[in-house]
């Protein structure tokens, strides 16, 4: 269990997670298509909620899969979603599927991380990036917004740093206020904690019209201007395939994408 607020009553869970989503006690009823009162009988503990009645909210709410199993043992109930490693028998052909992702995105860096952004598992080009980050940094378990933030990381080789340093923890912050993971707040109060950069104009940049932020970071390749995108599991049933994400980074220049298809040639030559 994660949640900042575990230990509270079922009652009381649900009307965290109510406010989390910004929503009035109509508001739910009106999306799980049960009465106000029944609603506000339910948060005060004056009613308890069914196993079903349960799952109905908080399939309304979105509550994460990891949640949904704390509201049920708040309540009295068994979890019903199931927890398994990677490695499980029962997930060969979804940790097989995620290699193949990472695979057949080389020549450029993807990489596969869990709710808390520990990385488990990239693909060869990631490489690429790593080089010059000090060798405890690299030593499991790796948290990789720890590693592109911190002094020992990618944070010296970034070009843009302050840019960059803004836009992981824009996007740290919504996963806390969304999420209320314990861990995930303290990661986010710890990057924080990290040098804050000088905002160096660059004259060498593109503009993207603040559609992505592109990570410009120093490499042995040469400059790399990249922007990623971030692909889940889509009606997941499995607390580790629901907090499963592939993130995978382009080319965001014609320069970038020729210099990593050289490098992923020569990766390929030396393997023969």
């Amino acid at each position: 269990m994660t949640s900042l607020q575990q230990s509270r009553p079922v009652g009381e869970l649900l009307r965290g997670w109510r406010q989390r989503r910004g929503l009035s006690q109509m508001d739910l009823a009106l999306r799980a298509e049960v009465s106000t009162r029944h609603v506000s009988f339910l948060e005060t503990g004056r009613s308890q909620p069914s196993r079903d009645m349960l799952l109905h909210l908080a399939e309304e709410l979105d509550v994460p899969l990891r949640d949904r199993n704390s509201l049920l043992v708040a309540a009295g109930f068994a979890p019903v979603f199931a927890e398994r490693p990677l490695n499980d028998p029962a997930l060969n052909a979804t940790r097989e599927a995620v290699e193949l992702v990472l695979a057949g995105h080389e020549p450029y860096p993807a990489l596969a991380v869990d709710r808390h952004w520990t990385l488990v598992t990239a693909n060869r080009a990631v490489g690429v990036l790593l080089a010059d980050v000090a060798p405890e940094m690299l030593q499991p378990p790796i948290n990789v917004l720890r590693l592109s933030l911190h002094p020992d990381g990618l944070a010296p080789r970034i070009d843009n740093l302050r840019q960059w340093r803004d836009h992981v923890l824009h996007r740290l912050t919504r996963q806390v206020d969304v999420s209320a993971d314990a861990t995930l707040a303290a990661l986010l109060e710890e990057l924080r904690g990290y040098p804050v950069p000088e905002a160096v104009p660059d004259a060498n940049s593109r503009d993207f019209a603040g559609v992505v932020v592109p990570l410009r970071i120093r490499t042995s390749l040469g400059r790399l201007s990249l922007f990623s995108t971030t692909t889940v599991f889509g009606t997941p049933v499995d607390i580790t395939l629901a907090e499963l994400a592939i993130e995978s980074f382009f080319p965001a220049d014609p320069e970038t994408a020729e210099a990593l298809r050289r490098a992923a040639t020569e990766r390929a030559r030396q393997d023969t």
